[in-house]
């Protein structure tokens, strides 16, 4: 069973990738999500923070990812570019994610909708991503805590 915030994800999802496709405006791709089934069980206020701001931020959120990128952005799908947008924006805006739940959520987004291996990608620039956007954070958790020892134990 997807948990609300899972299904916000996957909608945001959706509307960046119509977005992408059709060029059309957010009401119309909000009005479209509303009707799709589902829809009432999302986390609304993280679908709108997720779509709306990343939508906002579209174009520097393509600067930041492109040098992270081993191929012109434009080169990607569809699809991962629209889950780079969401996890970028997830990344420098809300904070509040802890950075390797977005990235996971970001790979899981790719596995069910992404091509064959898509995850992996996703993973490795959003790895770099998260070093930009989230040093402290990502340092942090990167850092192995060595177990306590006696110092007299130790001569």
């Amino acid at each position: 069973m997807k948990s609300p915030r899972r299904r916000a994800r996957e909608f945001a999802l959706q509307g960046l990738y119509q977005w992408q496709l059709s060029g059309n405006e957010l009401p119309a791709i909000e009005a479209h999500l509303a009707g799709a089934g589902g829809f009432e069980k999302i986390d609304r206020p993280l679908f709108d923070l997720l779509l709306r701001g990343a939508l906002a931020e579209a174009a520097e959120l393509q600067a930041l990812i492109e040098p992270q990128l081993d191929r012109p952005y434009i080169e990607l799908s569809p699809v991962e570019r629209a889950i780079l947008l969401l996890a970028a924006f997830e990344l420098k805006q809300h904070l509040e994610a802890p950075y390797k739940v977005v990235i996971n959520e970001a790979i899981e987004l790719a596995k069910s909708y992404g091509g064959t291996d898509g995850h992996k990608y996703v993973n490795g620039v959003l790895d770099k991503l998260a070093a930009l956007l989230r040093p402290g954070e990502a340092v942090r958790s990167a850092k192995r805590i060595k177990p306590q020892t006696n110092p007299k134990e130790e001569t």
